[in-house]
C-alpha cells in the first residue's frame, strides 16, 4: 500500500492570494475565471510533510507563503535535496503530467500556506491551454537545471560554496518570481535544506557575513548582495 499523508481542511484562496500566483496571471481571462475558484490554501506547520515517496498525486501544490523542502533519501539512506521551495514556488509538474506516484518527499521548513490545484483541473488546462503549457514547458526546463546543479552542490567540501549556491538557488526568478529579494532563512532552516550540521552552516555563515554577502541577526540571515553571492558560489571546489 502506498504511504499517504493526512487529509487537510482546505479553504478557498482569497482575491489577494489568486491575484499573486504568477502562472494563474498568466492564463487567457476565460480560463482565469474557471481555474481561480479550483484554487484552494491549507496550512502546514515545520516538519509536515506534504507529498510522501510513492503516494498518488491529488493535487499540483505552490507554495504561496513559508519554505518547503523536496528531498528524498539516496542508496546508502543519507538525505539528498533537490530543492528549498520559497514563496511562489510550484512543482511537481512532471509527476502531474505522468499521474504516478511521487519520487520525492516534500516537507515544510516552516510554518507554511500552500496552494493547490486539482489534477482534473490541472489536466483540463494541459489540455486547452497554450498559456500554460508554454508556462510548464520553462518550468519543467528551468527545473531540470536547479536539480542537476543540487546534486553538484551536495558533493562539494567547501561549506561556504554549500550555502551560497543553496542560498542563490532560492532567488530563481523564474521558478520563484515573487520571491521576496531579501529572504531570510534560519541557520536551521538552512541546516536542514542543505543537509549538513547547523555548526558548519555556521561557520560558512561567518564567512559570508565577514565578506559583505549576508547579514547574520537573530533568528535569520538576510541576503544583501546576491551578484557577491553568485561570485561565491561560482568558486571552483573538488567534488567528494
Amino acid at each position: 500500500m502506498s504511504p499517504s499523508v493526512p487529509k487537510r481542511r482546505r479553504r478557498s484562496a482569497t482575491p489577494d492570494e489568486l491575484a499573486r500566483i504568477h502562472w494563474l496571471q498568466r492564463l487567457a481571462p476565460s480560463d482565469r475565471a474557471w481555474v481561480g475558484p479550483e484554487v484552494q490554501v491549507h496550512h502546514l506547520e515545520p516538519q509536515e510533510a506534504l507529498c510522501l515517496f510513492g503516494s498518488q498525486p491529488t493535487h499540483w501544490y505552490g507554495t504561496l507563503h513559508g519554505l518547503l523542502k523536496l528531498s528524498n533519501d539516496s542508496r546508502d539512506g543519507q538525505p539528498i535535496t533537490y530543492a528549498g521551495l520559497p514563496t511562489s514556488g510550484w512543482f511537481g509538474e512532471g509527476t502531474m503530467i505522468k499521474l504516478e506516484p511521487y519520487r520525492y518527499n516534500v516537507s515544510a521548513i516552516r510554518s507554511s500556506e500552500v496552494g493547490s490545484l486539482p489534477a482534473a483541473a490541472f489536466h483540463r488546462l494541459l489540455d486547452g491551454s497554450l498559456e500554460f503549457n508554454q508556462y510548464l514547458m520553462t518550468q519543467i526546463n528551468e527545473r531540470l537545471g536547479q536539480f542537476m546543479a543540487a546534486r553538484v552542490t551536495d558533493r562539494l567540501r567547501n561549506p561556504e560554496i554549500r550555502v551560497a549556491r543553496s542560498l542563490l538557488a532560492l532567488f530563481n526568478p523564474v521558478l520563484y518570481p515573487t520571491a521576496d529579494p531579501f529572504f531570510q532563512i534560519t541557520q536551521q532552516e538552512l541546516a536542514y535544506l542543505i543537509g549538513i550540521p547547523r555548526q558548519r552552516i555556521n561557520a560558512a555563515l561567518q564567512q559570508l557575513a565577514t565578506k559583505g554577502a549576508v547579514e547574520l541577526g537573530y533568528g535569520g540571515v538576510r541576503v544583501v548582495d546576491i551578484r557577491l553571492l553568485g561570485t561565491i558560489a561560482e568558486q571552483k571546489d573538488s567534488p567528494r
